[in-house]
């Protein structure tokens, strides 16, 4: 049996980082499992201590000022020390570089580059204390950026620059850094940023796969990880042939970004092609209480939407008539609410917020709480934590 050790994972409740939180429980570690939302992470937590694990939850999102001190002080005050730390809270916010919005393209750098050297800074003497590591998680759309990502690409390859400076600054310290290339992983990353699924679905691996080499890179201490090494060697190929990886990683253009109706004001939310065929985008404000939900072509011929009922249920824009003119002052698009409904699939609050303003304020925070509650009452969404809600119905 290993050592046990103290872990520090942020984005803990979901992809790799659950992943990661349950196996390094299960192999008798201690968890400190830091997530945004809470109604995950408790869920995480609970199936930890279930099979009689270790895992404390820190709810917080990794951006904000006080995040850092909170996250250490509940190693401290419960374990007393920290052994490792994985960084590997993320997501993207979807459209063309030259379209993100300055709040997107900072909520990028704070996220992946600026939270995870203040958190290592703030745990630091505790890391030295252990003799510990901590790990950057990059990805490979560093080396081969790929459009609609826009400011995630370029963020990810400073997170690698990061590393190598910190691993350097530190040589003698007897703190460990690993830089981690976590390869193509099946969660709902590119469904939260808003971009469309690309690529044969057999290439990307189980989260479990990669947060199994993350604890064998823990045991090993290397300064580089390369989780899905074909993975890696695909990315290198892509850079040394530019042209057939021009080709190879476009994505299908979301149709609310195409460069001649790009918005300089704020970034849409992309959208498959086929939902926008036939579809003439409005050129007046950004939001009124009558503004029109992108519908199919087949399935506007010859139809008039109403603001009142449909089948005895509220409309798409009846449930949001009450809170329209809020909506309207923060910029918040029925288009961008209507792509979050698809039926079957989940929205949460931080996530839907931080697709819309990048990263959003308390205002902003709060309009997109108000318009989900809204879309709850009139029965598109079905709530299913406190900051969660299934769709059940679409904007159609």
């Amino acid at each position: 049996m290993p050592e046990r050790k103290v872990l520090v994972i942020t984005g803990a409740s979901s992809g790799i980082g659950r992943a990661l939180a349950l196996r390094a429980a299960s192999m008798g570690h201690a968890v400190i499992a830091v997530s945004r939302e809470r109604a995950e992470l408790e869920h995480v937590c609970h199936e930890i201590v279930d099979d009689g694990g270790t895992c404390v939850p820190v709810v917080t999102d990794v951006t904000q000022a006080d995040a850092p001190a909170r996250i250490v002080t509940a190693a401290q005050t419960r374990f007393g020390r920290i052994d490792v730390i994985v960084n590997l809270a993320g997501a993207a916010t979807s459209g063309l570089l030259l379209e993100q919005t300055d709040a997107q393209i900072d909520g990028q750098w704070q996220l992946h580059v600026a939270a995870p050297l203040r958190i290592t800074r703030a745990a630091f003497p505790l890391l030295r204390e252990s003799g510990g590591q901590v790990m950057f998680v990059g990805s490979g759309l560093r080396r081969v950026p790929a459009p609609y990502y826009g400011a995630y690409c370029a963020a990810k390859a400073a997170v690698e620059t990061l590393a190598q400076q910190l691993r350097r600054e530190l040589l003698g310290t007897g703190v460990a850094v690993t830089f981690v290339d976590p390869g193509s992983v099946r969660t709902n990353f590119a469904k939260n940023a808003g971009i469309p699924a690309y690529g044969p679905s057999w290439v990307p691996v189980d989260p479990d796969v990669v947060a199994k080499r993350i604890m064998g890179a823990i045991e090993r201490r290397p300064w580089r990880l390369l989780a899905v090494p074909w993975h890696t060697l695909g990315a290198i190929l892509g850079e040394w042939f530019p042209h057939a990886a021009d080709k190879g990683v476009t994505p299908p253009m979301p149709a609310s970004h195409s460069h001649a109706e790009a918005s300089p004001s704020h970034a849409e939310v992309s959208k498959h092609p086929e939902e926008s065929k036939g579809i003439e985008e409005s050129k007046g404000p950004a939001i009124s209480s009558h503004a029109e939900v992108s519908k199919h072509p087949e399935e506007s011929k010859g139809t008039e939407e109403s603001h009142g009922t449909t089948n005895g249920a509220p409309t798409f824009h009846s449930a949001l008539e009450p809170i329209a003119r809020r909506l309207e002052r923060v910029r918040l698009s029925p288009e961008f609410l209507a792509s979050l409904l698809q039926p079957g699939s989940d929205v949460h609050l931080s996530e839907a917020a931080m697709r819309w303003a990048g990263m959003p304020n308390k205002n902003e925070r709060a309009a997109m709480a108000e318009a989900l509650d809204a879309l709850t009452a009139g029965g598109f969404l079905e709530r299913t934590g406190e900051e969660s809600w299934r769709v059940v119905r679409s904007a159609q």
